[in-house]
């Protein structure tokens, strides 16, 4: 997989790291999924930074930390921690005077995006940042296909609510 900065340096994923990869896709762990997709955003946004375009950062999870360890004074190791509260999306920040607000989804699918993997109150932020006049929107990586697509949080809300809307059993 090659991501072309716009400052001419390619990013490269070679052979070498896609059979590591393959290697340790034995033993996923879903908790690291869109890692690599999340690392391309964050070095385009760091572009974004240094170039005065844009100013967007990926949030932190909201964590509440209840054990750590101190095995050195310079080494503390979390031990337990649990959400503060749901997050909301993965990115903000402000674009030429505008908010913007966006969340980055990976899959392995080639022809779908589950939706189960958006939840309430991820679409009831998007509804108040979009009701703000903010820019909400969702960048959708297909693993396999090596392709990424934008998609706007308006078209994703309508169609979430209208799926929710099918499940319940009052329509």
């Amino acid at each position: 997989m090659v991501f072309h900065y716009p400052n001419g340096h390619p990013n490269h994923y070679n052979e070498t790291s896609k059979q590591k990869m393959q290697e340790k896709a034995k033993s996923i762990n879903f908790a690291n999924r869109g890692m690599r997709f999340e690392e391309a955003i964050n070095q385009s946004n760091q572009y974004y930074l240094n170039h005065e375009l844009a100013v967007v950062h990926k949030k932190p999870l909201p964590l509440q930390i209840v054990k750590v360890d101190y095995p050195k004074r310079s080494a503390a190791v979390i031990k337990e921690a649990y959400f503060k509260e749901p997050s909301t999306t993965d990115y903000n920040g402000v674009y030429k005077g505008h908010y913007i607000d966006f969340e980055a989804k990976e899959t392995k699918n080639k022809t779908s995006f589950p939706f189960k993997n958006f939840h309430e109150h991820q679409i009831a932020h998007m509804e108040k940042c979009i009701k703000q006049n903010g820019i909400c929107f969702v960048l959708l990586w297909f693993s396999t296909l090596k392709r990424c697509f934008f998609l706007d949080s308006k078209l994703l809300i309508g169609y979430w609510r209208d799926r929710k809307a099918q499940k319940s059993p009052y329509h």
